[in-house]
Parts: C-alpha cells; sequence; structure tokens
C-alpha cells in the first residue's frame, strides 16, 4: 500500500521521487507516464508527488534536471582550457549515457521529446538555455544562443543515433574514438569564428 502524508526525510523522498520518476519517464514516455504510476513506482502517495512538484510537466523538468545535473555540469565546462571545452561537453554526455547496452536514464527522457511537445519543449529549454546557453554566455563569444543550439542539436543527432537507432559504425565504436571526432565540431560551434557568408562579410553578432 502506498504511504500517505509526508515521510521522514524529505530530501530523500524528493530524490526517491526523482529517480522513480526518470525511470517512468524512460520507459513509458511523458504522454503514458501519471503522476500516479510515479507514486507507485517510488512507492509513495500521489498527493506526495503533487506535494513536491506540482504538475507532471514540473516533475519532468525537474528529473530532467536531476540527471543532468545543471550547475554542476556548467562549473565542470567552464573549469579548464578553453580549447578542450568540445572534449569536456562530449565526454560529461557519453558519460551520462553509460553503455549502449545499458543505457542511462537520459535515452529515455530524450525519446520522450520526439514523441511529446511539451516534453521536447521542456528538453530544449534545458539544453539550450539551462546548459549550453549558460556557457556560451560566460564564454563571451558570439552567437550565443546560435551556437548553443547548434551544439545542443549536435549531441541530441549523436544521442539518438548511437543509443537509440543505434547505427553500427557509431555503436562499435569507444567514447574515446567518438570524442575524438565529435569534440572538435563542438569547439567549433562554441568558440570557433563565426562564418563568412554571402558578400563575404561575417555574420552579424
Amino acid at each position: 500500500m502506498n504511504r500517505t502524508g509526508r515521510r521522514p526525510g524529505a530530501s530523500t523522498t524528493r530524490e526517491e521521487i526523482l529517480t522513480a520518476a526518470a525511470e517512468a519517464f524512460s520507459t513509458g514516455g511523458y504522454e503514458a507516464t501519471s503522476m500516479r504510476q510515479v507514486a507507485a513506482v517510488a512507492g509513495v502517495d500521489p498527493a506526495l508527488v503533487r506535494r513536491f512538484f506540482g504538475g507532471k510537466e514540473q516533475l519532468f523538468a525537474a528529473a530532467v534536471s536531476e540527471v543532468f545535473q545543471p550547475e554542476h555540469a556548467v562549473a565542470m565546462l567552464l573549469d579548464g582550457p578553453r580549447g578542450r571545452l568540445g572534449e569536456r561537453l562530449v565526454t560529461y554526455v557519453l558519460g551520462l549515457l553509460g553503455e549502449v547496452e545499458r543505457p542511462g536514464p537520459l535515452l529515455g527522457l530524450m525519446r520522450s521529446a520526439a514523441t511529446s511537445e511539451p516534453a521536447a519543449a521542456l528538453i530544449r529549454t534545458f539544453l539550450a538555455e539551462e546548459m549550453l546557453g549558460r556557457v556560451t554566455s560566460k564564454l563571451g563569444v558570439d552567437h550565443p544562443d546560435l551556437r548553443a543550439a547548434l551544439a545542443a542539436g549536435q549531441l541530441v543527432g549523436l544521442v539518438i543515433s548511437r543509443y537509440a537507432v543505434r547505427l553500427d559504425a557509431l555503436v562499435a565504436a569507444g567514447p574515446a574514438e567518438l570524442t575524438g571526432w565529435v569534440a572538435p565540431v563542438l569547439q567549433r560551434y562554441l568558440t570557433g569564428r563565426a562564418p563568412v557568408v554571402g558578400d563575404g562579410e561575417e555574420v552579424n553578432a
């Protein structure tokens, strides 16, 4: 039977609910997952889930944040040589995903974005604004929003191609090899010079 009311150790309970939410959203998708299902997995009353998070959209956003840990991610990405930022970024994302045969909850959360506009909007906001947008803003580069979006698109493509579609060559390549290929592209997006277009003028900042 689900337990009602607030359990001892609110912080621990919140973490248990977030773990259950990430699992439920990853396996069932955004649309098919209910607050009641998450509560059942966490072993708590649905009212407690609503008390902590409000609605399903807020719960999904909190689950995404729990997986990405944006404060830690931004600090880690900015801590080190600027010229190796792309390497740190792809290493971080591949680390979150884990083994191809046993990927972490990040893959399921991204799959939810492919089938649900609310989930897609939350993932877009989180990747392009909450994480990479903060990085490009602190770098002081031109076109910070576009750079963040390009890097986010590159990462989403890699995640889906390797872990969901499972293209053979990407599955066979190890993390170090993938980092060697992808990191320079991310580095170009994040810190490279803006391209020259049209009449030879650099794209306006």
